[in-house]
């Protein structure tokens, strides 16, 4: 078998090209800094504070450029340790980094097993990465080792009902290619890909691309040799084992059972997110948040009006004329698509969003009361933060 080094030194993932810096920066979740306030600290971090981020697993630097470019344009003061085992990959991050003048970054080869070691920190970002380890469950319980009091956790682990196919492919190949050098197995896989009959699960997976991307992507897809997907009750339990506790998903309305019919009154949080999962069937990854067992933070809600709401994805002003107009919104993500409306009252309201305006702020600018705001935007923030085109976050509040 490849090891999991040997295959990143072959073939660091995600492909990345440094030049690329000057043209783009690549966000998502985890890690974005005005998610991880939303979901961890309530939508009201004190960013006048160092952030200390460890990024566990980094690879070739979405998360770390992610954080480090967000807060840095923010002008939010931080420290990060990035940690991967693998050499190639962290000379791409170093180069991407050094592309756009970053600082404030600490790079070290290593373990994620190792994570206390690198000292405590209020952050801990592990993206793809605990499913690839011989024992994730260490893994989980390294990073909870490291993390500082009032810290969290933002994860990223494969799911198996929208990775169908790829599991039957991986062991297939595991078994034929045994002892080739990777490219020799790269190279052979693609052709038995390329040939695969027409019903087969894989080939009629429309939700998988990363194959057809980069050689990076498909040899991470379809030829790793250590790899394995969490159901939700999977994921519940190795959180539960390892002394953490979800937060939230990224995206709650994927788990939310009454998007897909009406919940049972008696079932538990759990088991209706579980039902969810096999319902949906399109869900690849999990993507979230979590915090110590037994903290009581809550995620940022609407509720209190001091909280400054962020669009994701889309402009206020586009979005509020489409909701002016009346226009269904085509919303939705891995893999499935919803038709929503909101009510024609919310548009002033979503135009008033530009990252430096409180609730409070917005609802005097349009003469509401706290009453008649509450109904205006109740409807707005349960299907913008479902799904998570909308964040509360201080970060970019002028300081």
């Amino acid at each position: 078998m490849v090891s999991v080094k040997e295959q990143y030194e072959a073939y660091p993932y995600p492909e990345r090209d440094p030049k690329d810096e000057a043209k783009r920066l690549i966000t998502g979740s985890p890690s974005n800094p005005l998610e991880l306030d939303h979901f961890l600290f309530g939508g009201q971090r004190d960013w006048s504070q160092p952030l200390r981020v460890l990024v566990a697993g980094g690879g070739t630097g979405d998360g770390l450029i992610q954080l480090a470019q967000i807060l840095t344009s923010a002008g939010a003061p931080y420290e990060i340790t990035y940690v991967d085992l693998s050499t190639a990959s962290r000379a791409v991050a170093e180069a991407r980094a050094r592309a756009r003048g970053l600082t404030g970054i600490r790079f070290e080869t290593g373990s994620l097993l190792d994570a206390p070691d690198y000292g405590e920190f209020d952050y801990i970002d592990s993206c793809g990465v605990l499913h690839h380890l011989p024992d994730p469950s260490a893994g989980f319980a390294a990073l909870r080792a490291a993390l500082a009091p009032g810290g969290g956790f933002g994860f990223m682990v494969y799911a198996p009902y929208g990775r169908s196919g790829v599991y039957p492919l991986q062991e297939g190949f595991g078994t034929l290619l045994e002892g080739l050098p990777p490219k020799e197995r790269l190279a052979t896989a693609r052709k038995i890909v390329d040939a695969l009959p027409q019903g087969h699960p894989f080939k009629n997976n429309p939700n998988l691309t990363d194959h057809q991307t980069s050689d990076a992507g498909f040899y991470d897809l379809l030829l790793h040799g250590q790899d394995r997907a969490y159901d939700v009750p999977d994921l519940l339990d190795v959180l539960d084992q390892t002394d953490w506790q979800l937060q939230s998903f990224c995206t709650p309305a994927l788990y939310d059972l009454n998007r897909i019919t009406p919940r049972p009154a008696d079932m538990t949080d759990a088991a209706a997110m579980s039902v969810a999962e096999k319902l949906t069937g399109t869900i690849r990854l999990h993507v979230g948040y979590a915090l110590p067992k037994g903290a009581d933070r809550k995620i940022a809600k609407g509720s209190n009006r001091a909280l400054i709401p962020h669009l994701r994805g889309v402009q206020p002003a586009a979005l509020a004329k489409a909701v002016a107009a009346g226009k269904p919104l085509p919303i939705g993500a891995d893999g499935v698509k919803v038709q929503a409306r909101l009510p024609k009252t919310a548009a002033p309201l979503i135009a008033g969003i530009n990252g430096q305006r409180s609730l409070a702020q917005i609802a005097k600018a349009n003469r509401m009361d706290a009453l008649s705001f509450g109904m205006a935007w109740t409807p707005v923030e349960t299907l913008l933060c479902g799904w998570g085109m909308m964040l509360y976050s201080s970060l970019l509040a002028r300081r």
